[in-house]
């Protein structure tokens, strides 16, 4: 499916179109300047080319917030802006969680946390094998690095020397522990950037980076929550 592209302004106006999710209001708007630098000036992959083996892959893992990633979605042009206007519908595409198999250009079903960085690394993993040059990006929360999954991921990239993988890690000061020094710490073995999230320059400089040797981990900070 091939819907028509927006014009970047109207980018807000669609996100305002979903409804009864303002629980995790805050995920959203949190996402949607790394969504849209992703989806508009760095991922290779288009409502066109959505199923083609050699394209870029991109996992929310912080998918309890899915908002703005509908809202960029339907920017450019995988599904009809409509749709957008019945989240959680009975007969909606768009549930609370996003859903592979009914959203075009959604990689994989997520919403229970901490599993996002680990179904990466095997993304990454897989591609490799097949002999492809994708990258393979991955968007989590800074609350969700408590889950313990993600430190097994966070240490075995590195020895695999995935350095088509970047993760990226929204920092708007949710997480229950924290870490001295900062998140970015918390990747050993990874080349790291933190970057203002909502300097869309800085975030499409950021997620640009490629070391030859390991993978890339954004850090971008935001507003606290709340």
């Amino acid at each position: 499916m091939t819907a028509t592209a927006v014009k970047p302004n109207l980018l807000g106006t669609l996100l305002t179109r979903l409804t009864g999710d303002e629980k995790h209001a805050p995920s959203a708007f949190s996402t949607l300047d790394v969504l849209w630098v992703l989806y508009d000036r760095v991922l290779r992959v288009s409502p066109d080319t959505a199923d083609e083996p050699d394209r870029d892959r991109f996992l929310l893992s912080k998918g309890h917030g899915p908002a703005a990633y509908y809202a960029v979605l339907a920017a450019k042009g995988f599904f009809p802006a409509d749709w957008l206007d019945d989240l959680g519908g009975p007969q909606s595409p768009l549930g609370h969680h996003p859903d592979r198999v009914l959203i075009p250009g959604v990689e994989v079903g997520t919403g229970s946390l901490g599993h996002g960085l680990g179904l990466a690394v095997g993304t990454a993993l897989g591609l490799r094998a097949q002999g492809f040059d994708a990258r393979t990006f991955v968007l989590l929360g800074d609350a969700e690095l408590d889950e313990g999954s993600n430190h097994e991921a966070i240490a075995y990239a590195p020895a695999a020397r995935l350095d088509r993988l970047t993760a990226i890690v929204i920092d708007n000061q949710s997480a229950t522990h924290g870490w001295p020094g900062g998140i970015a710490r918390r990747f050993p073995g990874w080349s790291t950037a933190v970057v203002n999230g909502r300097d869309q320059d800085a975030i499409e400089e950021a997620l640009r980076h490629r070391d030859q040797d390991r993978p890339h981990v954004v850090v971008a900070t935001v507003e606290p929550k709340g």
